[in-house]
């Protein structure tokens, strides 16, 4: 599919339009320079909708669309759990996890750490992370970034990732998480009222003309595979969604650990005004997800009954975006362009945080605060560099770079969950059963994988967790901290014995039931 005149058009104002607002938005009063508060968190000053708006932006990528999509093609709306279940995910980190961490003036998950546990855990887990950002997420998202212009576009795949790396950096670079944040408003308009459209011009086109409820109609009747929610064993997409272990396994740990100890995600509740409007972005972002099945899958199903004859699940997207019109065409690839662009700026905003933050400033303190955002500024930049530099040899060999992203981050997301929910549940947790955890979750994963490779990826990431999960209690029963505490001072136990006996209760009830259908 190759783009009319009018859609480059439409696509360059928008572009030329997106960097004036970025450059409006982070322009300085006159002899006023940004602190480390004003660069990495918005100066605090993040109201709900512009909090909300930017996790999903943060969140929506080309991964997102074109994969999700493409699982729509060939799974159908059972894919759909994730976006649903990352909802309630959102609701209860908002409620339980979101003050906890606001109430501490964190900038980074890091330095939660550091305050709950020791310098040894935050080092350890900041690394990683930095590791993950640079080499798994913000490789991946500029390399099916660079795909989808292609795709779409028909430019070479370099050249748009090029030009992805440098529209990121324009608008990002000098405004920091501000400038992020409220161009993301934007962003997210353009992203579900494009989407939506896309939705109902497909659903049209399945119906021959009769409108979205007879098309609705139409695709339930010839493809009700694509509609079942739970796979049976028998499916041949088990292995990806297996079962009632979508509901009760591992899928709520990947939850957990992406939307509420995720830098690049939760740094914009970091950034909100206070508690009160951090909550209701959590809960905005939590509507803004129950419509995203209707963006990005219901295309993808629809696919099977205009595109059959697909040679790939993930050309879905990029082929249903030929229904648009002109001009309106041009109006959905910048809406992929910006979902895109914005998960690189978020995911680089994020890096130069917790590098300049948890690694540079304790090996060079002192330091002015100009000189910390100067250094945030040149890791941004030289994050990006490196992405561009290994994202084909790390990704080209991979049929699914989505499957490069889930492998690696499996390995450590269950120690993340565990460290994270003990550490803040549960005051016994030690720095060494949280090390122990870190540690056994790569050790677990990997062996699982040589020893077991028939195991489905989410089931491995729910058995890893009980398995960290139990680690951690021993460890930290073995060897506790020494002067409990200095270390929790501060730090927003929930005290109450009858919650302590309910989450108890349902962690083991969960664990029976998981036990049982494995």
């Amino acid at each position: 599919m190759k783009l009319a005149l009018l859609d480059m058009v439409i696509f360059t104002t928008y572009v030329v339009g997106l960097l004036g607002l970025a450059l409006w938005i982070s322009k300085e009063q006159k002899g006023a320079s940004k602190n480390t508060e004003d660069y990495f968190l918005a100066s605090k000053a993040l109201p709900w909708w512009a909090i909300g708006a930017s996790l999903i932006a943060a969140n929506i990528s080309a991964e997102q669309i074109i994969g999700m999509s493409g699982s729509g093609y060939a799974i159908g709306l059972a894919i759909a759990s994730y976006e649903w279940m990352a909802a309630i995910t959102l609701i209860i980190v908002g409620k339980y996890m979101l003050p906890i961490f606001l109430k501490n003036k964190i900038f980074t998950m890091p330095q939660y750490l550091e305050q709950r546990f020791d310098n040894r855990v935050k080092t350890t887990l900041a690394l990683f992370w930095l590791a993950v950002y640079v080499f798994v997420n913000l490789t991946a998202v500029l390399w099916l970034g660079g795909l989808a212009i292609e795709t779409v576009a028909g430019v070479d795949w370099l050249y748009g990732m090029i030009f992805l790396a440098i529209f990121s950096v324009a608008y990002s670079l000098y405004g920091g998480l501000k400038a992020v944040a409220y161009t993301d408003i934007l962003q997210v308009v353009l992203l579900v009222f494009g989407g939506l459209f896309l939705s109902y011009l497909a659903l049209d086109t399945v119906a021959d003309g009769q409108g979205i409820v007879a098309g609705f109609n139409i695709l339930t009747a010839q493809l009700p595979a694509h509609f079942t929610m739970i796979l049976s064993p028998e499916n041949k997409h088990y292995a990806s969604l297996p079962g009632l272990s979508v509901l009760l396994g591992g899928l709520w740990i990947m939850n957990f650990s992406y939307w509420g100890f995720n830098q690049y995600i939760i740094q914009r509740a970091l950034a909100a005004k206070d508690i009160n409007e951090a909550q209701k972005g959590i809960v905005f972002a939590a509507f803004l997800k129950l419509l995203m099945p209707a963006i990005v899958v219901l295309p993808g199903i629809a696919a099977v009954v205009i595109f059959p004859q697909l040679s790939a699940a993930d050309q879905a997207y990029p082929a249903m975006m030929s229904l648009m019109p002109v001009g309106l065409k041009g109006l959905i690839f910048a809406a992929l362009v910006a979902a895109i662009v914005s998960s690189l700026a978020s995911m680089t905003n994020s890096i130069s945080t917790i590098f300049t933050m948890d690694i540079y400033s304790q090996l060079r303190p002192g330091k002015t605060q100009r000189h910390y955002v100067f250094v945030g500024r040149l890791v941004v930049l030289l994050s990006l560099l490196i992405a561009l530099i290994v994202a084909q040899p790390l990704l080209g060999q991979f049929e699914q770079a989505f499957q490069y992203i889930q492998e690696f981050t499996g390995f450590f997301t269950p120690g993340i969950v565990v460290i994270f929910v003990l550490g803040m549940f549960w005051s016994k947790a030690s720095s060494l059963g949280a090390l122990a955890a870190a540690i056994g979750s790569a050790v677990c994963s990997i062996l699982l994988k040589i020893y077991w490779p028939a195991l489905p990826f989410m089931e491995r990431v729910g058995v890893v967790f009980l398995l960290c999960l139990l680690l951690c209690v021993i460890v930290s029963l073995i060897k506790p901290d020494q002067g409990q505490r200095v270390k929790l001072a501060g730090i927003n136990f929930v005290t109450s014995s009858s919650f302590n006996i309910a989450a108890w209760v349902i962690l083991l009830i969960l664990t029976a039931l998981y036990v049982v259908w494995w």
